[in-house]
């Protein structure tokens, strides 16, 4: 009986010793770099953005927050940064929701962001969880709460990371595993900060951006088995309260910062769709733009701009994947349009932009 439980003692030991190491480790190297720059370890960066936002926002230098959806996600830092004469920090998160964007602006304003560059998409504006309840961000590990810290520390998947940092950091086996890196079950790849979720400089931008693929889309999505998704989580008034709360309140609570928000170009067929297949879900979009505009030219630290009624663009097809997402030819005039203050909108006629792709709507045929 006493040898049993000098057995299990040890095992108890040895089993903590490795929990306790695993932990040692992950806070030494900090894949995350949610306690400090990496400076002794190569960094390497994750396209899991909800997760590695939060070590972004602590170890990297920067004065301007770029924050959007999966229309924002493939532009480069240093696009950004050449473009707009800013610092930038890319925070876009695919299919976040407007709750989430807001928390993780609020973590860069208060680390020192004096500009915020905003894709704004209507669908962001859709209930979801509360943010201290959200399945899909960790509020306490972008706080490094005792309860985040502990997850990230304790993290099995995060001690296996330190130790492939730790392993690519010896000179022999840093070119080799580098390579392979994108291959094996690790997280940390991606070795420029400038890569995370961004296209391969080589894309082949006429393969998947094109008319074909843009006409495709939007017949999936007008089929009548599957039109009813237009509008799925669509409701006017939970929607300007998720607005009011979200946006319009982190702009009040922040009014020493400078908000440049805009209306991503989606192709005109995201709104013929709507027209065809669910018009009280066009007829809800709309009025929550009119909304939105009203209340943000009237705030006096926000430039708004509309890119969704510029014809030359957005009834080009070959400009899109499918009736939202957009090139990264588009992505550069984006950033043109922001530098030189084209298309912003005038505070005086906040709803002219708005009524010009109404106009647009109405009239335009798809051609097949």
């Amino acid at each position: 009986m006493q040898g049993a439980f000098t057995h299990l003692t040890r095992l108890l030991l040895a089993s903590a010793a490795c929990v306790l190491g695993a932990a040692a480790l992950t806070f030494a190297v900090d894949p995350l770099q949610l306690f400090r720059p990496s400076r002794l370890i190569p960094a390497f960066y994750s396209e899991d953005t909800r997760v590695q936002n939060a070590g972004l926002i602590r170890s990297q230098p920067f004065d301007t927050a770029f924050m959007g959806t999966s229309l924002a996600i493939h532009f480069r830092q240093s696009d950004i940064d050449r473009a707009l004469g800013v610092r930038s920090l890319k925070l876009a998160m695919t299919g976040s929701n407007s709750r989430q964007q807001a928390f993780v602006l609020e973590q860069a304003i208060d680390r020192g962001a004096r500009r915020v560059i905003w894709a704004m998409d209507d669908f962001i504006f859709i209930d979801a969880a509360d943010i201290e309840a959200d399945p899909y961000l960790s509020v306490d590990l972008y706080r490094r709460t005792t309860k985040g810290v502990a997850s990230y520390l304790f993290s099995a998947a995060m001690a296996k990371e330190s130790l492939f940092a730790l392993l690519r950091s010896v000179p022999l086996l840093r070119e080799p595993l580098t390579r392979a890196s994108p291959y094996l079950p690790v997280k940390f790849a991606l070795a420029d900060i400038d890569d995370i979720y961004a296209l391969a400089r080589d894309f082949d931008v006429a393969r998947d951006y094109n008319a074909k693929k843009t006409l495709a889309a939007f017949a999936y999505i007008t089929s009548p088995v599957r039109s009813r998704f237009l509008g799925e989580g669509y409701g006017f008034e939970a929607m300007v309260r998720h607005f009011e709360r979200d946006a319009a309140g982190l702009i009040a609570r922040h009014p020493d910062v400078t908000f440049d928000i805009y209306f991503p170009p989606y192709s005109i067929l995201q709104f013929v769709a709507m027209r065809d297949a669910s018009p009280g879900t066009l007829k809800i979009v709309t009025d929550l733009t009119a909304h939105i505009a009203r209340r943000l030219t009237q705030l006096p630290n926000v430039r708004l701009h509309d890119f969704r009624a510029l014809e030359a663009v957005t009834h080009d097809l070959d400009n899109y994947s499918d009736v939202i997402h957009h090139s990264p030819v588009v992505d550069a005039m984006v950033l043109r349009w922001l530098a030189s203050g084209e298309h912003r909108v005038d505070p005086k006629a906040p709803l002219a932009p708005l009524e010009e792709l109404k106009a647009q709507v109405e009239t335009y045929r798809v051609e097949r």
